[in-house]
């Protein structure tokens, strides 16, 4: 018995590892190396690529594609048709399988709906990329992202809250959805220990 559920119409190569609790829905495809944690989700129309690994209690919404080299830690959201890619100068003629840049998306980062990753970047823990963005530098950790090029504008709890922080500089703010405190000092912004 398979410790995950899968749609009929879904396809999983031979050899995925897909951990206990995860649901793979509609038209999935599954490729033959994939790591999958525990509880994650995939909904209809997505595809996880080879050389892919993705941590528990991740949420890939439909059509979204994760391809090779792609790393999604746990707790990540990708929302509706958002856009990996992994090879920056691409061309139909000329073979770049051997110069996929990796992309890492840190513990707890949402990806906006439609928005756009751009191989080679990593987006820190927390952060919040807004919908339609496209991201082609890191992102720091509990930055908010929108635009296109994405740029900074503002900051984001571990709870999805907007935080009453000024881009650059130093502050204290408090998530309105979980009373956790934030403090930003030389253009890094940390929950604070309590």
């Amino acid at each position: 018995m398979l410790a995950y559920t899968a749609h009929p119409t879904a396809i999983v190569d031979n050899g995925a590892q897909i951990g206990k609790g995860t649901r793979i829905w509609h038209w999935v495809h599954i490729c033959a190396t994939a790591k999958i944690g525990e509880g994650s989700s995939f909904g209809q129309g997505a595809y996880v690529g080879n050389d892919v690994s993705i941590g528990n209690n991740v949420r890939v919404q439909n059509n979204v594609s994760v391809y090779d080299a792609v790393t999604l830690e746990d707790d990540v959201f990708c929302g509706p048709s958002m856009v990996f890619t992994n090879v920056y100068n691409p061309r139909a003629a000329i073979p770049r399988k051997d110069e996929y840049r990796k992309t890492i998306v840190r513990r707890g980062a949402t990806l906006g709906a439609n928005c756009t990753i751009i191989c080679g970047v990593v987006i820190g823990e927390y952060a919040f990329v807004a919908a339609g963005a496209v991201v082609n530098r890191d992102v720091k950790p509990f930055a908010l992202v929108a635009g296109v090029p994405a740029r900074q504008i503002g900051w984001m709890s571990r709870h999805g809250h907007r935080l009453g922080l000024p881009v650059e500089g130093a502050g204290l703010a408090v998530c309105a959805g979980s009373g956790e405190q934030y403090e930003l000092t030389e253009g890094v912004c940390r929950l604070r220990a309590e």
